[in-house]
């Protein structure tokens, strides 16, 4: 039987199954593979909350989502195109999501009475007409490893945890993708264990056999090479890009790295990164509980570290006090947010913007603090080196927001020269001869008062949390000196906008609609505009960076357009903030679901303001 190879610009996979069927792994080998045959890729892993949830169980489910194409993409897609269902649980939680008429491969083995039944399904779908509308490929998948491994003295058990590789085989072969990167890799990976490499090589080759040897496939797909520029790349998830940029900011500014922090989902890798960069004089303190974690990081800062503390929104709200302490301190300090759904434990393992309001207004009194958004996975590199630059600059404490969806998901990185990287000067205050030290002494420019090393002869000063006196830094209770100060504070903060350039919009600058955004939604939005440009809609996109402070030509930009949306996963924070500022009517598109949005979605809110 000929087979035809179709040409296709992009697909959309999504491969999903039980926690243990190992789906994180199959989608991130694809990625890689997919990275090195030179297509742009955007990619959303989705993991399960439960740790130890009951295998075939809803509850259980983790899938892996990656848009490839041979053009620009800015999302990992808004529907898949294709489902792999390693189980029923995993077909009854994804089928929604898949577009009409789009494939279905299934591993026919995991479809027991069993399984269905903990899935909610009174009857097989592979056997009556649930999946009629779309193009389904039922598989034994178990069985066929269990054959290709027959004569191997490995257990059933082991043979069949490697039927995530037959899968990966299948796809391979579908999309003419090559098994050697993932045949060297399984060779790194199971050095130790020589009978896992055989075992699950032959899984890959069994997978990619049975695509070419079973008559039931009539195509293949072909995605070309995207139009990427020049330069060397890597793929790249957002923690990882938000190490590496913390780490060259450390090494632009000739100071020592300490990261303070605890262990909380999805911030963590930050620490397990930074902590395998001890080469580089990083210093990582996993500390008993948040509060400890920042007040250590205070502390090194105060030394003469770059201090930086990591968490989620829980972990944000132990840390207020002290951040509260670093504000009225005037030290620089990094505190990343990698933000998840909400409030209270809410959805540990998926994706939110909940926690801008945290950001700007959750401490205790007069506490300003600025506040930088990435705004892809790779954009966490330069997103954090900037908020180390900022701090350094201006010595205060500064957000960085990013989210699940950017500190998990990757995209492919083009590795800057760090060469190219701007230096940064901490400015360390010197002895000068004599003259009495003032801590609280100013910057004409920025504001920003001295840094001293503790130990330096005759620079010797107050630090805590009481309010500190003009100039001496003595602990004062004068009450206009207490308003003097927190204007100072303020000022220091909106100062910012001097480091800020003149704001990007992509489109033209004035129309029918701006649609304005912030952190992980650039990508869905951007996708949106594109598509009600090549509509001719009058549209265009101002994606926000700093969102405090504000870019002071904002405000001109607002009033040149009919109307302002503003897409935010969360209910209108940003929204609020800007028709308060700005006195404009910003209308929100809000949804709160765990999950990116869809350019689809703010495609249709944007047709319903224009008309």
């Amino acid at each position: 039987m000929s087979i035809e190879t179709k040409n296709v610009d992009k697909v959309v996979i999504r491969f999903a199954g039980d926690s243990g069927d190992g789906m994180q792994l199959t989608g991130t080998r694809f990625t890689e593979t997919t990275a090195i045959v030179g297509n742009d890729l955007s990619t959303l892993p989705d993991y399960p909350a439960e740790i130890r949830a009951p295998a075939g169980s809803l509850a259980g489910v983790s899938a892996f989502q990656l848009q490839f194409s041979s053009k620009e993409i800015h999302t990992p897609g808004d529907q898949p195109d294709v489902l792999v269902a390693m189980n029923p649980a995993a077909l009854k939680v994804h089928l929604a999501d898949l577009i009409s008429g789009g494939i279905i491969i299934t591993n026919e083995s995991a479809f027991s009475p069993k399984n269905l039944k903990l899935a909610g399904y009174e009857s097989n779908p592979l056997e009556d007409d649930t999946l009629e509308s779309y193009e389904v490929y039922s598989i034994e998948m178990s069985r066929l490893v269990a054959t290709a491994c027959e004569d191997m003295d490995i257990s059933p058990k082991t043979v069949d945890r490697t039927k995530n590789m037959f899968a990966l085989g299948l796809l391979y072969w579908i999309y003419n993708r090559p098994l050697e990167p993932t045949i060297n890799w399984l060779g790194i990976k199971f050095k130790k264990r020589p009978e896992l490499i055989d075992s699950n090589i032959r899984a890959l080759n069994a997978g990619y056999n049975y695509g070419e040897t079973v008559e039931i496939f009539t195509t293949r797909f072909a995605v070309e090479k995207a139009p990427l520029a020049a330069g060397k790349y890597r793929n790249i998830n957002g923690n990882y890009a938000t190490s590496v940029g913390l780490l060259a900011a450390s090494v632009k500014a000739n100071i020592p790295l300490f990261y303070g922090g605890y262990p909380i989902t999805p911030a963590s890798d930050i620490l397990h990164t930074l902590a395998s960069f001890r080469h580089f004089g990083v210093k990582t303190f996993q500390a008993e509980d948040e509060i400890a974690g920042i007040t250590s990081a205070i502390g090194a800062s105060f030394a003469g570290s770059i201090g930086v503390t990591a968490s989620s929104g829980p972990g944000i709200a132990l840390k207020a006090e002290a951040i509260g302490l670093a504000v009225i301190a005037e030290l620089p300090l990094v505190i990343i947010n990698v933000q998840r759904g909400g409030p209270s434990t809410g959805l540990p393992t998926k994706t939110e913007q909940a926690d801008l309001f945290q950001a700007l207004f959750g401490r205790n009194g007069e506490a300003p603090v600025p506040v930088i958004a990435a705004q892809t996975p790779g954009d966490c590199f330069y997103t954090a080196f900037e908020a180390c630059q900022i701090a350094i600059k201006y010595r205060t404490p500064v957000f960085m927001l990013s989210d699940g969806y950017l500190a998990n998901g990757s995209e492919p990185w083009s590795i800057p020269s760090f060469d190219d990287l701007p230096n940064i000067q901490p400015d360390f205050s010197a002895n000068e001869n004599g003259v009495p030290f003032m801590p609280y002494a100013r910057d004409e420019k920025t504001l920003a008062r001295p840094w001293a090393i503790p130990g330096t002869p005759g620079l010797e000063h107050r630090i805590g949390g009481l309010e500190k006196e003009d100039m001496t830094g003595n602990v004062s209770y004068d009450p206009e000196n207490h308003h003097h100060m927190t204007e100072l504070r303020a000022q220091k903060v909106a100062n910012i906008t001097q480091d800020i350039p003149p704001t990007d919009i992509l489109g033209a600058a004035s129309g029918d609609l701006l649609i304005l955004s912030w952190g992980g939604t650039y990508g869905s939005c951007r996708s949106a505009i594109e598509r009600l440009q090549n509509e001719g809609k009058k549209v265009s996109l101002v994606h926000l960076r700093w969102v405090n402070p504000l870019p002071k030509d904002l405000g001109e930009i607002l009033i040149r357009f009919k109307n302002i949306l503003i897409p935010e996963l969360n209910m209108g924070q940003l929204s609020k903030v800007v028709r308060a500022e700005y006195l404009v009517d910003a209308q929100g598109l809000n949804l709160v679901r765990g999950r990116p949005f869809r350019a689809a979605d703010i495609v249709t809110k944007a047709q319903e303001l224009i008309g």
